[in-house]
């Protein structure tokens, strides 16, 4: 790693560090109500919010009445944003006269923002109307974020309560999370990109005069406007040599902001945050970065607050951090060697070598390798999928990084909730795992781990792989899966296996080289989103009901401590020993097979 790339981790994790306590601070007191100034501005709006919906917020609830009003809700939401989607040409707010979305497409994204996946199968800039982006997908990165940050309050007020038999109220935990969290962070986070050069206006797309020619190809049309067919029978293509460009334009600043801080992902242009429009500078880049795991790292210190001893809350962020570090070194190390096939032959086998600096296909010269692996390990870690390069153009081992960080559940800090709520039942199974080994009832913040809460703690890490493997397998022996493929062999297998380990997990980023705008993968990567989502929360919750009903018991002798060395290394061990035995077998098909396919040459 070279020094440079070393000092942009360090500075990063720095920021990060300095970061998690005030934010952890300010999250455990918005969610209990507890901010003086903001409370003031804000807590009429609150308060009226709860006469018009009907919620008594003094009223808690048991967790299937929590469960319930969850699914609901976010049942509906889907419903909204498809419709939106299909009226979008008979709405407001689309200079551009964008069309409806088709039925399969449109169903893929209401279910993709709505499980805070945001995997997009369209381009944005020519797809969505204004209106579809901001009430729709933009609506639904505030309220996706707000359903990670419920869930996981609930399951640590399940740790830190005993003997109740309620976690919460939902409607409060979602109001509270939105206006108190995500909304003034996402207006200041907007501001400084707006001042970093992001757009923000309503203006129509722009037609503008080119410096050079550009060329490209369409299908060529007929006089009825109907497509031509060559001597083959497919559709026929013309080239067309243009001295103008449309510039799309639209309010993108704002949902950058929610984009990232909620860990969506979903871009507002279709090469997300590669785009200058998206991402125009380096401090803009560092600010996405950051704002990325800011809430994640912050939920860490508010767990330990809540549960009466911040040495958990470290401990949890240690590990996290400890995991983050090795797999940008090895992300790193992957992009800056390149590939040695171009680096010993280079452009006409006998120039100078063409990587020798590193792989820098598909990545912006704004950015750099350094920055392009650290933000794509960064949006991998965490369930986010924005991308500010081309994740089908890394290296082999530069590609499994992401891959396997989204396999491992995203708990590297992870999404907006959905990280913390996952790691800490990975810490559960590694306190029954110390349990087991010294012939002990496992024990973890005062609360017995008992059949119950491994039931659906082997529920929870089932899922996804189920998810993942079978889809893949359906994928990969139907003509519609392999029609996606864009490159044959292992490469080709690892985009398939990566578009459907990022929908099971809920990232939403994608290798790039899978077409999957069809009727096959929507669906296919729809059903992946959603049982992804809500096949894990739902456990969750019970998880969290379970352990508010049960008694405190005082440590003892034999007690694991849960915040020290001891601890943090068993619990990493955990993470890496289910994600390793579950997917090596799928991982060596793919990235393993394509790096030792070029290392030998080939």
């Amino acid at each position: 790693m070279s020094a440079n790339a070393l000092l942009q981790v360090a500075i990063y994790l720095a920021a990060l560090l300095l970061l998690t306590k005030p934010m952890g601070l300010y999250l455990h007191r918005a969610m209990e109500g507890r901010l003086p100034v903001l409370g003031k501005l804000l807590g009429p709006l609150e308060r009226l919010l709860y006469r018009i919906s009907g919620v008594n917020p003094q009223q808690e609830m048991g967790w299937k009445s929590y469960t319930v009003a969850l699914l609901l809700f976010n049942a509906i939401g889907v419903l909204t944003v498809f419709c939106l989607q299909r009226w979008q040409d008979s709405l407001p707010l689309n200079p551009a006269g964008m069309g409806e979305i088709n039925l399969d497409s449109a169903f893929n994204t209401a279910v993709s923002f709505v499980t805070n996946t945001n995997w997009q199968g369209y381009a944005g800039e020519s797809t969505m109307s204004y209106l579809t982006q901001m009430l729709a997908l933009a609506v639904q990165n505030f309220l996706s974020a707000a359903t990670g940050i419920a869930v996981v309050i609930a399951l640590i007020r399940g740790f830190a309560r005993h003997s109740v038999a309620t976690i919460g109220n939902f409607w409060v935990d979602m109001t509270r999370s939105t206006l108190y969290v995500l909304l003034p962070l996402s207006v200041l986070l907007a501001v400084l990109l707006m001042g970093q050069g992001v757009i923000q206006n309503f203006s129509a797309y722009q037609l503008v005069n080119t410096l050079e020619s550009v060329t490209y190809s369409q299908p060529a049309l007929d006089a009825q406007g109907q497509p031509k067919l060559d001597s083959d029978g497919k559709p026929a293509q013309e080239t067309i040599t243009s001295h103008t460009q449309t510039l799309a334009m639209g309010p993108v600043a704002s949902q950058e902001a929610i984009k990232m801080l909620g860990t969506n992902g979903g871009g507002f242009f279709n090469a997300n945050s590669a785009h200058p429009f998206e991402n125009p500078t380096p401090f803009s880049n560092f600010l996405q970065m950051l704002a990325i795991f800011l809430i994640p790292a912050g939920l860490c210190y508010a767990f330990g607050l809540m549960v009466g001893d911040r040495r958990q809350g470290w401990a949890i962020w240690t590990a996290m951090a400890l995991l983050f570090v090795t797999m940008t070194a090895v992300s790193l190390w992957a992009e800056q060697d390149g590939n040695p096939i171009l680096t010993t032959l280079g452009v006409d086998q006998t120039s100078s070598a063409l990587q020798s600096g590193g792989n820098m296909e598909g990545k912006e010269t704004r950015f750099g390798i350094t920055t392009s692996a650290l933000f794509a390990t960064i949006t991998t870690a965490a369930s986010c999928g924005a991308v500010n390069a081309m994740h089908d153009s890394l290296t082999p081992l530069g590609g499994l990084v992401p891959l396997w960080l989204m396999q491992l559940g995203e708990v590297v800090f992870g999404g907006v909730g959905s990280g913390l709520y996952t790691m800490l039942i990975y810490a559960v199974i590694a306190v029954f795992v110390a349990g087991l080994m010294i012939g002990r009832t496992p024990e973890y913040l005062g609360k017995k781990i008992e059949i119950f809460e491994m039931k659906m703690s082997a529920v929870i890490l089932l899922v996804t792989p189920i998810l993942v493997l079978v889809g893949t397998a359906i994928a990969v022996m139907l003509p519609a899966g392999l029609a996606g493929i864009a490159n044959p062999g292992a490469h080709g297998f690892t985009e398939i296996l990566y578009a459907v380990s990022s929908a099971a997990n809920n990232n939403g980023s994608a290798f790039a080289g899978l077409s999957a705008n069809t009727p096959f993968y929507n669906l296919l990567l729809a059903v992946a989103m959603a049982v992804g989502r809500f096949g894990i929360i739902i456990p969750i919750l019970a998880i969290a009901g379970a352990l508010a009903a049960k008694k405190r018991i005082t440590p003892g002798l034999g007690t694991l401590p849960t915040h020290g060395p001891l601890f943090i290394a068993l619990l990493i061990g955990t993470v890496v020993l289910v994600g390793a035995l579950t997917y090596v077998p799928a991982l060596a098909l793919g990235p393993v097979i394509e790096h030792l396919q070029m290392v030998a040459g080939h």
